[in-house]
């Protein structure tokens, strides 16, 4: 009886083409939920009775996705289409290519563990998300097992059809409630509830793109679609081979096409390369993977018009200017601002307050004015003048041809915004501290800068509106966790201008706890440094260097160690693991890496050992195919240099 309700729930929620009336199906969901709740001992995981939320949580757990999410590298026209096979075809000449829609959802991860499925994470920062496990649950179209028994993450959108969007801003008007900008955001508003209650009452759907862990079991992305539709997932709809070029360009336009009578919103189309050897191959960059992109659609253009222009100020002191515009709908949201970068771009425009512009908007891509449509003047028109004076503090500004800035560092929004990006994800990633508590923060006076947060009591908090004790313990535990955190966090926590991620991991890998000492000499010697980033740097820890060193003395971040590799059998080398071995496979990989060995996990004519332990199975026999050499572990132990092959 769960087999049948489970097969009209498919025919209903996944192929849209229901085979029984909803009398049908209520009459057997109920008999199940009798049976069940006369013999809980015998509930059926996949029982379509398991996916009623029932629970609410006091906050999302983090959790690990086996192998990183990544990004999407986005392209926008034919030319960078071009530039982009060229690369793939200096890996492979002959490689083919998969063409499919891209969805404007939400990122979901899906663990099955012996055929169930045992989490699900958001994307997060790509390598830890939030567990949405019991929201996912909910969603009819995630099946609760799958006829796989090994462990597998399942990639997908998470996405509301627009029909069911416009019902659910029509429900929330008659309730009094603020509507959903788009179909993305409430597909991620409704994924993010900590009462799965309403995530249930929301028409989700999962749509699967790819896989991450247990990609090894395919030898090409195409059989990964058809793995997930032998499983019972959504079909993907317009997906198409391509050999080349030309028929990429056809099936993208295919796909545009198909856009705006599609059910779901698509912005733009996914070109990834099936041979999955050849991605393993091409590899991926600091944030995206290599072989593959995202053609997005061609911006949609409107015509509206500038009624004033804002001055915004930046952590770095930055002022920036927006312009705001008559309300103007685009892609199914409301644009009312557009940045404008600097004065510059006011000059090339000629951009008058008034003026009747035309507007782009592509998808995530911020709102930007691309011509002013000089002859609709009518003598309105005002210029715009550089401001002399910070709109937040009152100081004089530093205006030079482009750049304007506050040099004020007690500027109340320069610290404002210091703070938020202190405290954000790729930083500190301090929970529960977002952009809204700290402007109350600093308003009531109770922060003045970064270093005042760890000087907080749960005396300050009490009393602030929508605090409540445990919203107050669960802010302050954060910010205690967040000390210890490694060093190229806090590095870039800094906010330093031209210095992200990438190089503040190459400051406090190479110089550790000496990272305030550094000179223009040292900076130029790391990978990708110029001297713009240098003098950067160089500058800031000669201002701040007191307060930074404060910070530094109370987070007590962790120094990265540095390891250097001397020359060994396995420095350099490809090696892919498989079957059953005496340790776990993630502290192999970490012995080979720190051997500077590289560890993947598909085998291609590239790959230099096999590492092969008992139940070794379909990457045994590929090895063996093409010729790659197949080591056991005690051939392993004597190719391996121990602890005196590793400087650390």
């Amino acid at each position: 009886k769960i087999k049948l309700l489970n097969k009209y729930a498919y025919y209903y929620y996944v192929l849209d083409n229901p085979i029984a009336t909803d009398e049908e199906y209520d009459k057997l969901y109920n008999e199940i939920k009798e049976f069940e709740k006369n013999n809980p001992n015998l509930v059926d995981i996949s029982s379509p009775t398991q996916r009623v939320g029932d629970k609410v949580l006091e906050k999302f757990e983090k959790a690990t996705h086996l192998n990183r999410m990544w990004s999407q590298n986005d392209i926008f026209n034919d030319e960078e289409l071009k530039e982009w096979l060229n690369r793939v075809y200096k890996v492979n000449e002959n490689a083919t290519f998969l063409v499919m829609p891209k969805f404007d959802g939400a990122s979901l991860n899906l663990i099955y563990e012996n055929g169930k499925l045992t989490k699900a994470i958001t994307r997060g920062d790509g390598k830890v998300g939030e567990d949405v496990t019991l929201n996912a649950k909910t969603i009819p179209s995630i099946p609760l097992t799958i006829d796989f028994k090994k462990t597998i993450e399942i990639r997908g959108e998470v996405v509301i059809k627009k029909e069911d969007f416009l019902k659910l801003n029509e429900d929330r008007l008659k309730k009094g409630e603020n509507t959903f900008a788009n179909p993305r955001n409430a597909a991620s508003g409704s994924l993010r509830q900590l009462d799965s209650k309403i995530t249930a009452s929301r028409k989700l759907l999962f749509i699967p793109w790819g896989i991450g862990s247990g990609e090894e079991e395919f030898t090409l992305s195409s059989e990964e679609f058809e793995f997930f539709n032998k499983n019972n997932f959504y079909k993907v709809p317009f997906i198409y081979k391509a050999k080349d070029f030309n028929e990429i360009i056809n099936a993208y336009n295919e796909i545009l096409k198909a856009r705006d009578e599609f059910e779901i919103m698509l912005d733009g189309a996914i070109v990834k390369v099936d041979e999955i050897d050849t991605q393993v191959d091409m590899g991926y960059t600091v944030k995206y993977p290599r072989f593959s992109v995202a053609y997005k659609f061609k911006a949609v253009e409107k015509v509206t018009k500038v009624l004033s222009i804002d001055y915004q100020v930046g952590r770095t002191g930055v002022v920036t200017p927006v312009a705001n515009l008559e309300p103007v709908e685009i892609d199914g949201s409301t644009v009312s601002r557009a940045t404008l970068h600097n004065f510059d771009e006011i000059k090339k425009l000629d951009l008058k307050i008034n003026d009747f512009v035309i507007i782009i908007k592509s998808g995530d891509i911020i709102p930007k004015i691309t011509k002013v449509l000089v002859d609709r003047r009518d003598g309105s028109e005002k210029d715009v003048i550089k401001p002399k004076f910070c709109p937040e503090c009152g100081s004089e500004l530093l205006v030079e041809e482009v750049l304007i800035k506050c040099q004020n560092l007690n500027c109340p929004k320069r610290v404002v915004n210091s703070i938020i990006y202190f405290t954000s994800k790729n930083c500190m990633q301090i929970e529960g501290l977002g952009s809204k508590i700290v402007e109350l923060l600093f308003e009531k006076n109770i922060i003045k800068n970064v270093l005042d947060l760890y000087y907080l009591k749960y005396e300050d908090l009490v009393g602030l509106e929508g605090f409540k004790d445990k919203k107050i313990k669960n802010l302050l535990d954060a910010i205690e966790k967040s000390k210890g955190i490694s060093l190229d966090r806090f590095i870039n926590a800094l906010g330093i201008e031209h210095i992200g991620e990438v190089a503040s991991r190459l400051i406090a890998t190479e110089f550790g706890e000496s990272f305030m000492e550094l000179n223009q000499e040292n900076l130029i010697k790391l990978d990708g440094f110029g001297e713009e980033m240098a003098k950067s740097y160089i500058e800031f820890m000669s201002v701040n260097k007191d307060f930074v060193k404060k910070l530094y003395e109370i987070i007590k971040p962790t120094i990265p160690k540095k390891i250097e590799v001397i020359d060994n059998p396995l420095k350099d080398k490809i090696i892919v693991i498989t079957g059953t071995l005496s340790k776990p496979r993630s502290v192999i990989k970490k012995e080979l890496e720190a051997l500077g060995a590289k560890v993947t996990s598909s085998i291609s004519k590239k790959t230099d050992f096999l590492l092969a332990g008992e139940e070794a199975g379909s990457k045994l026999e590929k090895a063996k195919k093409l010729g790659v050499r197949v080591i056991s572990e005690e051939e392993l132990k004597k190719l391996r240099i121990k602890n005196e092959g590793i400087k650390v």
